[in-house]
């Protein structure tokens, strides 16, 4: 940002570009911007508003970037040197055409409500391109994050603020582990059963970092007071996402959703549900406002005793996005780290198989084995496009037992596992 340009004695909060262009527009050198006599008069394209053809020729009308409308110029295509924007008009424009006429080449004049839908998709790119860049810088996971809407003009949702970790409410204490585990080896000697093993729980993972405790079953990773280091096998949740993932428009108006552009493993962690801890009292009166938006995103932590919810509608994490499926492909896990509160725990989805690159990431809003109710019934998109399936489940703390020969049923009526119980 340019509030840091050295030797400016004046706070500004306009960035770096936003300063070139004021200069341009004012016709003034700056040479601490960069701008010079020589290139004072360059032009950079900022987004094409219109196309005509006119003896074979090609022309485009050019929004010029730090200039207003009306300084908007007709150009042939010969004088632009802007390949993406030029490609992405193009696809843009055949995509409309098919939509509206079921043809793809472009005629020689476009009428004035294609030429404005045009114009609308190119701000609506440059806005989800900010929220992109907004997301990554925001993030602190490995994975980066990337948007897309190739369906409608929507653009980034109204009121959404990314976090990495839980938010705590007001009158919510997280409190601190005291202690933690002396391993030399937490996997292949582990002293007195690691963390795990403390809390009289088994160990989670494999050397893979892959899960092999069955769903219902908590997992208990090392902690911040542990002897072991950034790279123990039983670190795994903590590490945060790993994965590229994208945010996407669904083009069957289930909104917002989210997939990998990584092939993702069997078993492998892939996010956690994160959002404001709240209590049950306030999430009942939120719940009840949520009601008549017809919007919600609250997530009971009933893994011992319904006492805490998390809300993930304005404070969440790419979670926010993901939606329901009666065959999904993530399965939630109660994990404990840091805190070791069991009416706290944090929530984590990972993979029920292996999730091919370019594949919708789902879980089943009814799903059973858990711990913690997840977003409650009545869900609709950040933009007021209700989903096709209620979020209102119940995810049971499970005897291991019971999940042997248990069978849940799909709301559709259609089975998630086989009749010889569910495959872990």
């Amino acid at each position: 940002m340019a509030e840091n340009l050295k030797g400016c004695s004046v706070c500004c909060k306009s960035s770096w570009n936003q300063l070139q262009d004021l200069c341009r527009l004012a016709k003034l050198s700056c040479p601490a911007l960069g701008i010079s006599k020589r290139n004072l008069y360059d032009f950079e394209v900022e987004y094409l508003c219109d196309y005509k053809k006119i003896r074979e020729q090609e022309y485009y009308l050019v929004k010029w970037r730090g200039y207003p409308d009306s300084e908007s110029t007709w150009e042939p295509r010969q004088n632009l040197k802007c390949v993406r924007i030029l490609k992405q008009f193009h696809k843009d424009l055949e995509r409309e055409l098919l939509r509206r006429h079921h043809r793809s080449k472009p005629p020689r004049h476009l009428d004035p409500s294609l030429a404005n839908y045009l114009v609308q998709k190119a701000k609506q790119r440059r806005a989800l391109r900010r929220w992109e860049q907004e997301l990554n810088a925001k993030r602190s996971h490995l994975g980066r994050i990337t948007v897309e809407n190739e369906v409608d003009l929507d653009g980034p949702p109204r009121a959404f603020v990314y976090i990495n970790e839980y938010r705590v409410g007001e009158g919510i204490t997280l409190n601190q582990v005291a202690v933690g585990c002396e391993c030399q080896d937490c996997l292949w000697a582990p002293a007195g059963g690691c963390c795990p093993g403390a809390s009289l729980h088994k160990f989670a993972y494999n050397d893979q970092g892959q899960v092999r405790l069955r769903a219902g079953l908590p997992i208990y990773e090392c902690n911040s007071r542990c002897r072991c280091g950034y790279d123990c096998p039983n670190r795994v949740v903590q590490k945060g996402i790993r994965y590229d993932l994208c945010i996407f428009r669904t083009d069957d108006g289930r909104g917002w959703g989210v997939r990998t552009l990584e092939k993702i493993r069997k078993n492998s962690f892939v996010m956690e549900y994160v959002g404001e801890i709240i209590t049950s009292e306030e999430a009942e009166r939120r719940g009840q406002i949520y009601d008549r938006q017809g919007a919600t995103y609250l997530f009971d932590l009933d893994y011992v005793e319904d006492v805490y919810t998390v809300d993930a509608a304005y404070y969440g994490n790419i979670s926010h996005f993901v939606n329901h499926s009666c065959d999904p492909n993530l399965q939630v896990y109660n994990v404990f780290i840091d805190n070791l509160d069991e009416r706290l725990p944090r929530i984590a989805f990972f993979a029920t198989r292996t999730i091919r690159a370019g594949e919708e990431l789902t879980f089943d809003y009814n799903m059973q084995g858990g711990g913690g109710r997840g977003p409650r019934a009545g869900t609709h998109d950040d933009l007021g496009h209700k989903d096709p399936f209620p979020r209102s489940f119940k995810m049971l703390l499970l005897p291991v037992s019971y999940l042997d020969s248990w069978t849940p049923a799909c709301p559709l009526g259609v089975p998630l596992f086989p009749a010889t119980g569910p495959q872990f």
